[in-house]
């Protein structure tokens, strides 16, 4: 069962991904009954990284005792696992934390803790704050959860917000939630070493390590042999995965562990999520070209399509080296491999002649998803230090329509192109709509529905696509 308990309109309605790092929906634990004495009710706020470390944190608990609940009024502990990227994202926690007191007040014992990297950026600051809050706790400080709750079950309030440059939970097999049982994440590395002007993740998540690529590899096989039939391996960057044994006997780079992983089956699809336009190589693209079950899929986000602006953001790229970028994608992997972005409107200081630059590289790279906002300033970050933040509001969100409106365009063109084909599709369950169709996605990471007949959700089938929605592809199973 996934199911998001609440969809969240941080950006205007277009979302983006930018580092895995802002914000798209809530999702709630599923419960887990395993005669654990005390019950946790988890929500995971924002980004897939948070996801996947909630699913860290619930195998932890479970060795303490701990089953997950659906069910918030029967909990003992309940965590927010939050996102701190936009000041929208912060205050839905807070109102959430509010409503979560109805509950506290009908249970006293029940204890409320923040998690990740709002946790990270407010510090013990937040339990002063917000005076519902037992403990606080940052992303590389969950192996310490049992002390801290135990702390907080002797009468006092727990902070561990300390960041770690080793730290990966490589040894910790995580608890599936919200799981369908098809598809799962595979954390790869965390952190983030690259120092975007307008991005918080460096100072909430700490500097970059990568996990050990044999720990990557078993957590594949394991995924396989429990019947998964897709991984998305996930990193703020994982293009500058990078793992050296002790004795430095052995290196692998991110192509290197992506074909690793794709070599575990030939029935075990692979994605991976968020490339840099400026680590991304060649040798990553061949191997994707290389293995048919690595998805053809491509997050790269620009951000600005002018040089100057992207030299404030501190991307370390300019337009040209973004363009020949993308086209190296079509390149090596043709004209369907599938690229989205993130673009940023608004930026401190953009032009219209800026912005129209923006404009004019959705019409270059031509993609098919586009997860754009405008700009807000984060406290802490080097645009929030060294940038003035000058252009007006309405200006901004005028800009962001109109990038919207350029990006929809040409996804409805991508999709169009994709109208009497057949794709690959792997079911991961029933369409929303239907009971009797199954959705699932094809490898260019589009949806698409298609009537049941006798197939079932984690089958692979070959769907004729008859027509687009826009949003979807729908076809009929050959």
């Amino acid at each position: 069962m996934s199911q998001p308990l609440i969809t969240l309109d941080f950006l205007d309605k277009a979302p983006t991904t930018e580092a895995l790092a802002l914000p798209t929906e809530v999702r709630v634990s599923t419960a887990t009954r395993t005669g654990g004495a005390r019950k946790l009710y988890i929500e995971s706020y924002g980004c897939q990284m948070n996801f996947s470390d909630s699913e860290i944190v619930s195998s932890i608990l479970a060795d303490e005792g701990f089953d997950t609940t659906e069910d918030l009024a029967t909990a003992d502990l309940v965590l927010l696992n939050t996102c701190s990227i936009r000041e929208k994202a912060e205050q839905t926690v807070r109102m959430r934390l509010k409503q979560i007191n109805s509950h506290k007040k009908r249970k006293p014992g029940m204890l409320v803790g923040v998690l990740g990297c709002m946790a990270e950026r407010l510090k013990s600051k937040f339990l002063e704050e917000e005076k519902i809050v037992d403990l606080v706790v940052g992303p590389d400080a969950y192996r310490d959860l049992p002390q801290l709750i135990s702390q907080v079950d002797g009468g006092q309030k727990a902070v561990n917000v300390l960041l770690s440059r080793e730290e990966t939970y490589a040894d910790i097999t995580p608890v599936r939630l919200n799981s369908n049982g098809i598809t799962a994440f595979i954390s790869i590395m965390r952190g983030c070493d690259n120092m975007c002007s307008f991005c918080v993740v460096p100072f909430t998540r700490g500097r970059e390590r990568s996990r050990d690529a044999h720990s990557i590899v078993q957590e594949a096989r394991d995924l396989v042999a429990a019947g998964y039939k897709e991984v998305t391996l996930l990193g703020q960057n994982v293009d500058s995965y990078k793992w050296a044994s002790e004795d430095g006997a052995e290196r692998v780079n991110f192509a290197q562990l992506l074909e690793r992983v794709a070599l575990v089956s030939p029935e075990l699809r692979v994605r991976f999520s968020t490339s840099h336009p400026k680590d991304i190589t060649d040798e990553v693209l061949h191997t994707m070209a290389r293995h048919d079950n690595i998805c053809k899929y491509i997050h790269l986000p620009a951000q600005s399509g002018n040089s100057r602006v992207l030299e404030l953001m501190n991307r370390t790229y300019d337009r040209p080296w973004y363009e020949q970028r993308v086209q190296a994608i079509r390149r090596i992997l043709g004209e369907n491999c599938a690229i989205s972005t993130d673009m940023i409107a608004g930026f401190c200081s953009e032009t219209e002649e800026e912005h129209q630059d923006s404009l004019s590289l959705l019409d270059f790279a031509q993609y098919d998803m586009g997860y754009n906002f405008f700009y807000s300033e984060r406290p802490g970050t080097l645009a929030a230090r060294k940038l003035e933040d000058d252009v007006p509001l309405e200006t901004k969100k005028r800009r962001l329509q109109e990038i919207i409106d350029r990006q929809q365009l040409h996804a409805r063109a991508r999709y169009a192109r994709m109208v009497g084909r057949v794709h690959q599709v792997l079911a991961e369950g029933p369409s929303k709509r239907s009971q009797e169709h199954l959705s699932g996605r094809n490898s260019q990471n589009q949806v698409v529905i298609f009537p049941k007949g006798n197939h079932q959700k984690g089958d692979y089938v070959n769907v004729f696509v008859t027509s687009t929605t826009g949003g979807a592809l729908l076809g009929e199973a050959v």
